[in-house]
């Protein structure tokens, strides 16, 4: 379950969790600690992140998830991913990010759009990825998806619901994708009694 911080508009991501727990188990479950690993990357590993990450699942039998934090921490990068505030710091980073320059102008849509699933319950949890903002129960049931200049794709988490009026079937339940329905958002009056439904849908799925 995604954690919160009153500091931040945004919640801790869970995946920062899962992180944390494999860093605290790192030394029973292969002998060395994550610093001791970075170490040995740095000292003796190949040049290139991508090479890293293949010496050690090679060389030391290590699963493809951990084998590509190493890496990257061993150049500094991903600290975010088991930093519950360098995640929140990155965060607030991401959501700028994605809507700098061209697309400046969804940001208000986004804004509205937050606004209205945070109504649905205070167990909303909105956990920003660098490309999209995934909205959290006890899993993703929404997504805020800046695709285009001019569109938002809003995604719901709706099973195998069959599409009618403006929502779109995305093929994801096919997919077994957590997202199987969108609905484009081009002005706020898009944000509608329709998208309201669908969000408390997916939301009272999530139950």
């Amino acid at each position: 379950m995604p954690s919160k911080t009153a500091k931040s508009p945004y919640d801790v991501h869970p995946g920062v969790k899962m992180v944390q727990d494999w860093i605290t188990s790192l030394k029973q479950k292969t002998g060395g600690t994550l610093e001791e690993w970075i170490e040995l990357v740095q000292q003796s590993g190949p040049p290139t992140a991508k090479e890293r990450r293949e010496w050690l699942k090679a060389e030391y039998k290590l699963g493809t998830n951990g084998a590509s934090w190493i890496a990257d921490r061993a150049e500094g990068k991903g600290i975010e991913d088991g930093d519950p505030q360098a995640y929140l710091q990155a965060a607030a980073g991401y959501v700028e990010t994605m809507y700098d320059g061209p697309k400046a102008g969804l940001r208000p849509l986004h804004d509205a759009i937050l606004k209205t699933a945070k109504k649905l319950g205070r167990d909303v949890k909105v956990c920003p990825c660098q490309t999209m903002v995934p909205l959290y129960r006890n899993h993703v049931f929404a997504q805020i998806k800046p695709t285009t200049r001019t569109r938002i794709d809003l995604g719901f988490a709706l099973g195998n619901l069959e599409a009618a009026g403006r929502l779109i079937d995305t093929g994801g339940f096919a997919k077994k994708d957590r997202i199987t329905h969108r609905i484009p958002i081009a002005t706020l009056s898009d944000i509608d009694e329709e998208v309201d439904r669908y969000l408390r849908m997916a939301y009272d799925r999530d139950a």
